[in-house]
């Protein structure tokens, strides 16, 4: 396979029924005759339609390399078809991440997420599709962080040679717009030092020393874009395994601690990442608590086999009472920091509006 395949999700909510729970099957449909269209049209070469909760994530397999205005093109015309059939219905939020009606050749900045992987296909091609509701990017620095840096979790970067050297972190400060490159595990502690400021540092990619890619995250921040709270990011994420890279059941090992993530109701809220099957990923509690979905695939020759609902295992059924658990013990501080976020978070959310009008109380 001399050609290599590139490998992208792109994700939107264009809206929902009863509130932000679930993207609607009518919905998915109007999504998956544009990308049928452009699988007919040789632009794409396969894809599959996944959904965690009023999130719809196309994942596409093509030839066109990272950033190609044709795949943006066709992802950015199934939201809006999509869009238009929410609103024809009067469903919640429709077109909720489409932040512009003009398409200028790349979807970033338009509102829909991306992350995206061009890869030289190996003999076996397993990767698994990271799909979160209900949070933001830094979602996955933790996980991220045992994947690819933490023994205790993967631990083939012990036992095995091809691992052994390491990773290389591209760490992104969401506010400067830059990014950094942190070797692991030489500058191991410095990484550290970035990712668990989750507020401000977000992992962008992971490669392994020789350049490969193993893992992109989309890190597009939503508040950011637009100046004002326009619902969660809802991030997605894609992970090379086996053969190099870490094994599946690390990647997922990964997730089985529901550590705490921003968003969660009216993204305001600290909570317990969930990990759950794509039939549950259905957030209502509290509009949550924030949930996030494995898909497996094979690629072979840019051809897409799968998915496998990883989640969808009673293994993982403690780490779901865990989250449900840590929800109550949040749940409890109500309007209250640790469950509220901090200040420089909540700047961009509808809090300011009530607390702009109290500045004249203070003497």
């Amino acid at each position: 396979m001399d050609e290599k395949t590139t490998i992208s999700i792109i994700k939107a909510d264009t809206g929902s029924i009863a509130g932000h729970v679930k993207a609607p099957k009518v919905l998915m449909k109007e999504v998956e005759d544009v990308l049928e269209e452009g699988k007919d049209e040789g632009i794409l070469e396969d894809y599959y339609v996944g959904c965690c909760g009023d999130d719809i994530d196309l994942i596409m397999t093509h030839r066109r390399g990272k950033n190609d205005s044709k795949i943006h093109e066709v992802a950015w015309n199934s939201f809006m078809k999509a869009t238009d059939k929410a609103k024809e219905e009067g469903m919640y939020g429709a077109g909720q991440d489409i932040l512009s009606e003009a398409f200028s050749g790349n979807i970033k900045g338009l509102g829909p997420g991306s992350a995206e992987m061009e890869i030289e296909e190996r003999e076996s091609e397993p990767f698994v599709a990271f799909l979160c509701d209900k949070t933001s990017p830094s979602a996955f620095n933790l996980p991220l962080y045992k994947i690819f840096a933490d023994p205790s979790n993967t631990a083939g970067l012990v036992l095995d040679p091809s691992l052994h050297d390491g990773f290389t972190f591209d760490v992104l400060d969401y506010y400067e717009g830059k990014t950094a490159s942190i070797e692991c595990p030489e500058e191991l502690y410095d990484l550290l030092a970035l990712i668990g400021i989750s507020s401000k540092y977000t992992i962008e990619r992971v490669e392994k020393k020789d350049g490969s890619p193993a893992a992109v995250v989309s890190t597009e921040k939503l508040n950011l874009i637009a100046g004002e709270y326009v619902g969660k990011d809802d991030p997605v994420s894609l992970v090379r395994c086996q053969s190099g890279f870490p094994a599946v059941g690390e990647a997922l090992e990964a997730f089985s601690f529901p550590h705490l993530v921003p968003g969660w109701m009216r993204g305001s809220h600290n909570g317990p990442l969930m990990p759950v099957s794509e039939e549950d990923a259905t957030p209502s509690r509290f509009d949550g608590p924030p949930r996030v979905v494995a898909l497996g695939f094979q690629v072979t020759d840019a051809k897409i086999k799968g998915p496998i609902d990883l989640f969808d295992d009673p293994a993982f059924d403690r780490s779901r009472d865990r989250a449900s658990d840590i929800a109550d013990y949040m749940r409890g501080h109500g309007p209250f920091q640790p469950h509220l976020l901090g200040e420089d978070d909540l700047e961009y959310t509808t809090l300011p509006e009530v607390t702009s009008k109290l500045n004249d109380r203070f003497k």
